[in-house]
């Protein structure tokens, strides 16, 4: 059992790290809005590098990283990464549209690294062991 100070403190860090990879989705995607030129680029590859650092702490969590390993989870990730990736690679221009494929291709192919890797694995069989 966790004492309350570690309670509150587990749950503090983890508002914190999902706080910052939430506003570094919404200023990587959303700062055209707001911004113009340079500041506009500087706010979306700062968020871009914040949500990517803080996801990729999120990830590493045990409860987390057993729901992504999930087979379902992958296939979702493998199928929608992919449909994306083509999609990208067919309606956007030039060096955005071929980076955006390329990078939803990536997590894509991660997926089915994942599922291939899954399938690998053989269950362990459960062995009758003598009682005594």
């Amino acid at each position: 059992m966790k004492s309350l100070f570690a309670a509150v403190r587990s749950f503090v860090a983890n508002l914190l790290l999902w706080s910052f990879f939430v506003g570094g989705l919404a200023a990587s995607s959303a700062s055209g809005a707001v911004l113009d030129g340079t500041q506009k680029d500087v706010a979306t590859y700062a968020g871009i590098a914040v949500s990517l650092v803080a996801g990729s702490r999120i990830a590493k969590k045990p409860k987390i990283k057993a729901f992504l390993s999930t087979p379902p989870v992958l296939w979702f990730l493998f199928l929608f990464n992919g449909a994306v990736a083509a999609v990208c690679y067919l309606t956007m221009d030039g060096v955005k549209g071929i980076m955006a494929a390329v990078g939803m291709g990536l997590v894509s192919l991660g997926a089915a690294g994942g599922l291939v890797a899954g399938r690998r694995k053989k269950p362990v069989q459960a062995v009758d062991q003598p009682w005594y």
